[in-house]
């Protein structure tokens, strides 16, 4: 039974599915991405142990959850549904992990981890914002913005390629994940419509749906918000209200736009008057599922004519292909090595979609 669909600003509501891939159909991506998730389960139990060291329990239970999700993998990837097999997602199995983790104990294990880099990233917002400020040229600094935000993107621990960087060079930052990514032109590069469309008037309301935490949301998401601002934009930030991988949750995201208020005079005058908000939505992972908003949050970003969608499990496994009545802008840096050639690129290919109505 398909979820009730409330999201009025996607172009064909009744027809609406967010994944990019139907793994049931795709015996190949099925394949790659089954054997990669049995790979990543052993992260995930080191960190979930790992975040509960003080538990002498936790060992005990991160081996459990391993146990519990390799079977239900195995389980998804038999299929025994019959002839016509049930639709199966990248957003499934990432689903999976989380209400796996949960089942066992683990609600958040990147908790303190995304404590962490949060705090550091707070101390570099003034520099990175008064280097942008310096950039005169408006299709410049637009540019910086833009290559910031998808820099910001690599920092993602759900990542192998990406995790194993941050593991193995502390010094790892936004500098060097410019560096990182893929030089222009990207695999999607709409940077030029993008460009374009920043010389005309000014969008009224913006929403956009963060991702990871850190340099990220820190380094990368509020540079853009802030210049939204400047040009008299509203600007409505989303996170998840569940933990999900390294991602910020809604709470996490109001302290630190609270911090970040004492960095930036712009930043904290427009979340006084209410011209920048938070909200949080209804996911189960990382993904993006239009359909479990709630009503509330569907009616307050009805009055967008901008959605910013980030990242790869929010604007890549899911909602790649989605078609909506507003603008949309959405960006991502492809980590995973096998995606990035299905689409024809190389690791760390850059997804920069504008879609103008």
């Amino acid at each position: 039974m398909s979820l009730p669909v409330r999201f009025r600003l996607l172009q064909d509501v009744d027809n609406y599915c967010p994944d990019t891939l139907d793994l049931s159909l795709d015996s190949e991506a099925k394949a790659y991405w089954f054997k990669c998730f049995n790979r990543l389960v052993m992260k995930f139990e080191q960190q979930a142990a790992k975040s509960q060291h003080a538990d002498p329990t936790a060992v005990d239970r991160a081996a459990q959850f391993r146990t519990y999700y390799l079977d239900q993998l195995q389980q998804l990837q038999q299929d025994k549904s019959g002839l016509t097999p049930k639709p199966l997602s990248i957003r499934d199995l990432l689903e999976l992990n989380e209400t796996s983790l949960r089942r066992f104990g683990f609600d958040d294990p990147w908790k303190e981890q995304k404590r962490v880099e949060n705090k550091a990233s707070i101390k570099k917002l003034s520099s990175r914002l008064q280097y942008i400020d310096q950039i005169v040229d408006t299709r410049t600094k637009w540019t910086e913005i833009i290559k910031g935000v998808l820099a910001g993107n690599m920092f993602d621990w759900g990542a192998q390629a990406v995790a194993q960087i941050l593991e193995n060079d502390a010094n790892f930052g936004l500098e060097e994940a410019l560096d990182q990514i893929q030089k222009r032109p990207w695999l999607i590069d709409c940077l030029d419509q993008w460009l374009d469309r920043t010389q005309e008037p000014a969008h009224q309301c913006a929403t956009i749906f963060t991702d990871n935490s850190g340099i990220d949301i820190v380094l990368g998401i509020l540079p853009l918000v802030r210049q939204l601002l400047i040009q008299k934009t509203k600007v409505l930030l989303c996170a998840n209200i569940k933990p999900a991988l390294n991602d910020i949750t809604y709470d996490e995201l109001q302290d630190l736009i609270k911090q970040c208020c004492t960095k930036c005079a712009i930043i904290n005058e427009a979340y006084e008057q209410g011209r920048l908000q938070i909200f949080g939505n209804e996911q189960n992972g990382p993904c993006l599922d239009f359909r479990l908003l709630t009503a509330e949050l569907c009616d307050e970003i009805l009055k967008s004519d901008l959605l910013i969608i980030v990242g790869m499990a929010r604007a890549l496994h899911t909602n790649l292909n989605a078609k909506f009545t507003c603008e949309t802008l959405k960006l991502a840096v492809v980590k995973n090595e096998w995606l990035a050639k299905r689409l024809g690129g190389e690791t760390f290919s850059v997804i920069c979609k504008y879609e103008n109505i």
